[in-house]
C-alpha cells in the first residue's frame, strides 16, 4: 500500500475528500516525525510503538573492492507491533 492508496482508504472510510484525507494522513505522519526527532516514543494502542534507537559505529566491508570502510553510528527508526497487531496478522 502506497500512500496515496492508504489517504484513497481514509478519504472512503471516514467520509472524507482526498484533499482532506491527504492533509489528515500528512499531520499523522508529521506528527510521529516531529516526536521521533525529539526522542519521544509514540504508542498507538491496538497497532503498535515507534521509538528511535541508536545503532553504533563499526567496520564493514565495501562489496565491490574489499577495503574496510568505517560506518558511523547513527539513529533509526523503530516499530514494534502491538499484540492485537500482530494477532490480526
Amino acid at each position: 500500500m502506497t500512500k496515496s492508496d492508504l489517504t484513497s482508504a481514509v478519504a472512503s472510510s471516514a467520509g472524507l475528500t482526498k484533499a482532506q484525507a491527504e492533509r489528515a494522513v500528512n499531520a499523522v505522519i508529521g506528527a510521529i516525525t516531529d516526536a521521533l526527532k525529539g526522542g519521544d516514543k509514540v504508542t498507538l494502542v491496538g497497532f503498535g510503538t515507534f521509538s528511535v534507537a541508536g545503532r553504533a559505529a563499526r567496520t564493514g566491508r565495501n562489496p565491490r573492492t574489499g577495503a574496510s570502510i568505517k560506518i558511523r553510528a547513527s539513529k533509526v527508526a523503530r516499530f514494534k507491533a502491538s499484540k492485537n497487531l500482530k494477532d490480526a496478522l
